[in-house]
């Protein structure tokens, strides 16, 4: 039932609920609730609306002109009003979500013990394994959880260890999941698994508010996070974990481990995956061809690099009934050592790039294959950067491969925007605007000869996301299976502006983010119940009703005062 719906019984009275970020309306308070909660005294005398409180509060963030000042001043509003925190950001989405994540949250959490002032979510430090359960149970008693975001602060937002400064990142991801796709931020629980830094810096910090010693690894390291996992699995066995920023050694290791335990994620595996995936079938919806027919060249073998490769090969065996071993071979991977192939040896080819190990035959015996000899050979269709490696696809580089095909789908990934593989305004001249592009940073449109400004799409993960996190809790599923996420990619790129207008984004407008993840937690939740892992027992046919009502909304609803309400 949306949390607007209905009168809703409260127990905090006077100062109590003024300081309630879940329950505070501030100004907003009625006149009948002001006198049935002691504030009458407490607030200037004229009742405003929403509309009115984010007016009020867009004008002093607008006074901010450094974006970690604006950080700063969001992240107050949330700790004093959730209703209009949210409500601020929903009426500017695609201006704000750069300020509370990507990139400012980065110079936030990397300041995080010098800005530290009030304690949110919770933080579980490996001295003090023998009480997580305690301190588990006292964060969460009285509250059901969906959602759950953990770091371990490993690889931050590309600022890399940051320590116990990771809540900062868990807090985001959280707030992304209410913002954009609706889950009650009473509903999820941010936490930072402390095991220590590597990071000098902050070991040298006397101010550092984390555990100040070097990173638990190896098997101690396991059986904390371990610890933590079977604690989220035993008491709230219905809700999704969600991994995010961990390092490359543990990123995937974790995710393989716990997929068939518990409903994971991983947004630096899956969701660069999943949005990939609904960029590329958009691209080929304006190709008119399949997905079976691409050659996939992939700079970059790293997390994401890797994660986009898997999701790209379970959909061409989940769409086009592929043999594992037959969609690896459409793949080409290189990494700092170029060509991924098999007399790299196992000292340089890592667990995950295994499957995709090239044979040496295919390349005369030559040692190492760089970039343009891969394209000159293979002519791809599908060109993918996830290397940082600023300037990587050159002139040479997309003008070889738009000698192979019509038009080339060439999707630079990398973010920040200055490490991007190339600016897609040099793609688009080099390939005399016949190139698709989607890329991981913003950008702003290229000139098509035409005169026609073509749209850059954003691979935003958080198109997806929120959508596979609410689909995921509210079918109740066990586990967030492959053909789950191949669903809530083919909803995402079935909302493209490309398809109707070959000149235009592959994927929606971030501004459109909201209801864009509607959709897709609608397609999760439908193909949950079709694919037999959904706890539900209602039908199909409600999912989209249900969806609508499960969705946490920035709007006030009417208070009544009650001892025995909630807290």
């Amino acid at each position: 039932m949306s949390n607007t719906s209905r009168t809703i019984r409260i127990a905090l009275r006077g100062e109590n609920i003024l300081t309630s970020p879940r329950w505070n309306k501030g100004t907003a308070f009625t006149l009948r609730e002001r006198k049935a909660f002691g504030l009458t005294g407490r607030l200037p005398s004229r009742a405003n609306t929403l509309e009115e409180q984010c007016a009020r509060a867009y004008g002093q963030l607008q006074d901010r002109k450094e974006p970690i000042r604006k950080n700063s001043f969001m992240q107050s509003m949330k700790e004093q009003n959730w209703v209009l925190y949210y409500g601020l950001l929903r009426r500017h989405v695609k201006e704000l979500v750069p300020i509370i994540y990507t990139p400012t949250q980065a110079d936030a959490i990397a300041n995080y013990s010098h800005l530290f002032r009030r304690s949110e979510g919770l933080y579980l430090t490996y001295r003090h394994a023998d009480s997580m359960e305690e301190d588990f149970l006292e964060q969460t008693r009285g509250r059901h959880i969906d959602l759950v975001v953990v770091t371990d602060s490993e690889a931050i937002l590309g600022i890399g260890d940051q320590g116990v400064g990771g809540m900062g990142i868990s807090l985001a991801k959280s707030a992304i999941y209410t913002l954009i796709g609706g889950v009650n931020p009473h509903c999820s629980l941010s936490v930072t698994l402390d095991v220590g830094t590597d990071n000098e810096a902050l070991l040298n910090d006397p101010l550092y508010v984390g555990a100040p010693h070097r990173r638990i690894r190896g098997k101690e390291y396991d059986a904390f996070v371990d610890k933590f996992v079977q604690l989220v699995r035993k008491y709230f066995p219905h809700s999704m974990l969600h991994f995010e920023d961990f390092g490359s050694a543990n990123a995937k290791r974790l995710l393989d481990i716990y997929r068939d335990q518990h409903t994971v994620f991983n947004d630096d595996v899956q969701g660069t995956g999943a949005v990939t995936l609904a960029a590329i079938m958009s691209a080929i919806g304006v190709t008119k061809t399949k997905l079976a027919d691409q050659r996939f060249v992939i700079y970059g073998a790293g997390s994401a690099g890797l994660g986009i490769a898997n999701q790209l090969r379970d959909a061409l065996v989940g769409l086009h009934g592929l043999s594992r071993e037959e969609a690896n071979k459409h793949f080409y991977l290189l990494d700092r050592y170029g060509l991924i192939k098999e007399s790299l040896g196992e000292q340089r080819i890592r667990s995950g790039q295994r499957e995709f190990v090239r044979p040496d035959a295919e390349w005369g015996g030559k040692e190492e294959v760089g970039l343009l000899e891969v394209v000159k050979k293979v002519h791809p269709t599908i060109l993918i950067g996830c290397s940082t490696h600023t300037g990587a696809f050159n002139e040479e580089v997309i003008k070889e491969m738009a000698k192979g095909v019509d038009r080339p789908i060439i999707l630079p990934l990398s973010n920040p925007s200055r490490l991007v593989e190339v600016e897609p305004v040099k793609a688009n001249e080099w390939t005399n605007g016949k190139a698709l592009m989607a890329t991981g940073s913003p950008f702003p449109p290229a000139k098509m000869p035409n005169g026609k400004d073509y749209v850059i799409a954003e691979c935003n993960n958080a198109l997806i996301y929120p959508g596979l996190g609410l689909g995921a809790v509210l079918s109740q599923t066990r586990k967030l299976t492959d053909p789950m996420i191949l669903a809530g990619a083919q909803r995402l790129a079935s909302l493209s502006p490309a398809l109707k207008d070959p000149d235009n984004a592959l994927l929606p407008d971030f501004e459109d983010a909201p209801e864009v993840n509607f959709e897709v937690a609608v397609a999760v939740a439908e193909h949950a119940i079709d694919e037999g892992v959904a706890g539900v027992t209602w039908p199909k046919s409600e999912v989209r009703q249900r969806v609508k009502d499960a969705q946490w909304i920035p709007a006030y609803a009417e208070y009544a005062y009650d001892p025995q309400g909630e807290v």
